[in-house]
């Protein structure tokens, strides 16, 4: 990182970044027509001659701004509450059908939200939708499709707004639905009877793997804005870094995070804050953020925006008092060299399997050069090489990255271009109860790879020396 380079500069060389736009996107702020034109039009090659029918989310139980779900947006780019879609593949048409636009509606909305926020019909024909009708028209059009014996696709999985991902929303509709005080259905479980009640002779089918296919390659439009969410996520680090010191909780490094996702435009969260000091780095997803930084800890800080239906994943550690001690040195020195003999292990059309073999070749090698001191670090860096050479392979790179934190399509059988996942291998210190895991953002490219977090200080003398700067919390900081 250049020396003394606030975070105002390094906004402002990246423009992108600072369009002064609400946080509350709609589908034309983000992509033009033809990029859901392209999405639609590859869902219709692989349904043929089926419908798929989806039911975009509900308006929000409180004072919260709507946010689509991801697989309704991704096809339709339409934030409406309660919006329905059609997407015809015989005739390559989508109708949306949304509730009545009377003007008693209208003069309400406007007059509590303003003009714009509901965008309405015009803002759906303007990101391409052929037809919006009426939400009461969808029955009829429901009725015609059923008589015609038509197969139907739908998402069975539970919807995922922002600060989510796919696991999390199963998981709490098969716990709300185990249990005996509960036993409610998923809205899309009640979605799929209508349908199956509607068109019995249709025949109901998933249309969650074919988009989930799909998701797993990001258009160039989808890699521009997870590069900026990566921006900011590690601008958010870079920020937090520059405040800590001894003394402080866990969640006012949050804050000093949070405040560069929203004033770069950010919606929210990706996920909550994982800001871990001291025996917390143990727990690969500590978010209590309440335990003060003591003098001698590591601080693990894993953060990123949702930015505009977009996620981002960067890890990284660094020492509470701005100075690595001599054995964090060694234990932060070794797992480097070993992260990065994963990392430069990586290559396109690669299985994960081949990866991690070509990787524990490297980590042998480094183990063999490095200098160890400490008979606990030592122990602690073997059973990491050890893990990846007894079996493990995809669950070793990390996970996939996209409109969700832990996005759909992996584990994928090779590596391909478009592709973007996260490699967070963990080192832990069982007899002290510590952790050490570092993560970024990999980009599969036509060539290799590109790390889209690589400007993140990750050296030692990087990360001592941007925690020496002048930041947000603490301008008028004098370099050490």
């Amino acid at each position: 990182m250049p020396s003394r380079v606030t975070l105002t500069l390094l906004l402002a060389s990246v423009p992108a970044l600072v369009l002064l736009g609400q946080p509350v996107y709609t589908g034309p702020e983000i992509f033009p027509p033809d990029e859901f034109a392209a999405r639609r039009a590859k869902l219709f090659d692989a349904i043929g001659d089926a419908v798929a029918i989806l039911q975009g989310t509900t308006e929000r139980p409180g004072e919260q701004p709507l946010r689509q779900s991801n697989q309704f947006f991704y096809l339709t780019g339409v934030v409406e509450p309660r919006a329905l879609a059609i997407l015809d593949g015989r005739t390559k048409r989508t109708t949306v059908f949304m509730v009545p636009d009377d003007e008693r509606r209208r003069r309400q909305i406007n007059r509590m939200y303003g003009t714009g926020l509901v965008p309405g019909p015009d803002a759906a024909r303007a990101i391409g939708v052929d037809e919006v009708l009426s939400r009461p028209a969808f029955a009829a059009a429901l009725d015609a499709i059923g008589a015609a014996h038509r197969p139907i696709y739908t998402c069975f999985r539970p919807e995922v707004l922002g600060n989510a991902s796919a696991h999390d929303t199963i998981a709490l509709a098969n716990a709300t639905k185990a249990d005996p005080w509960d036993g409610r259905q998923s809205r899309e479980e009640a979605f799929l009877a209508h349908l199956k009640a509607a068109a019995p002779e249709s025949g109901v089918r998933d249309l969650d793997p074919i988009l989930d296919r799909l998701r797993s390659i990001k258009s160039p439009r989808e890699i521009a804005v997870i590069r900026q969410a990566t921006q900011l996520a590690g601008l958010g680090i870079v920020e937090a870094m520059r405040a800590a010191e001894p003394g402080m909780y866990e969640y006012q490094l949050q804050a000093d995070a949070e405040y560069v996702f929203k004033n770069g435009g950010a919606y929210g969260a990706s996920y909550f804050a994982l800001i871990a000091t001291g025996t917390n780095t143990w727990y690969s997803h500590y978010h209590k953020d309440t335990a003060l930084l003591a003098d001698g800890d590591l601080v693990q800080f894993d953060y990123a925006p949702d930015y505009k239906y977009y996620a981002s994943d960067v890890t990284r550690v660094f020492p509470a008092s701005g100075r690595f001690t001599a054995r964090q040195r060694e234990l932060y020195g070794i797992y480097l060299q070993l992260y990065r003999s994963l990392m430069t292990s990586i290559a396109v059309h690669a299985s994960p399997a081949d990866i991690v073999r070509h990787a524990v070749e490297r980590m042998d090698a480094v183990m063999r050069g490095f200098t160890f001191t400490d008979p606990q670090v030592h122990e602690a860096a073997q059973r990491f090489v050890d893990g990846f050479r007894n079996g493990q392979s995809v669950t070793s790179l990390g996970h996939s990255v996209g409109m969700e934190v832990h996005d759909v399509g992996a584990p994928a059988p090779t590596l391909e271009p478009g592709m973007i996942f996260t490699i967070e291998p963990a080192m832990q210190l069982p007899e002290e109860h510590l952790g050490i895991r570092l993560e970024d953002m990999i980009l599969i490219t036509k060539d290799g790879y590109e790390n889209l977090s690589a400007f993140v200080p990750v050296e030692i003398h990087d990360i001592e020396k941007t925690m020496a700067e002048p930041g947000l919390r603490r301008p008028d900081r004098a370099q050490q």
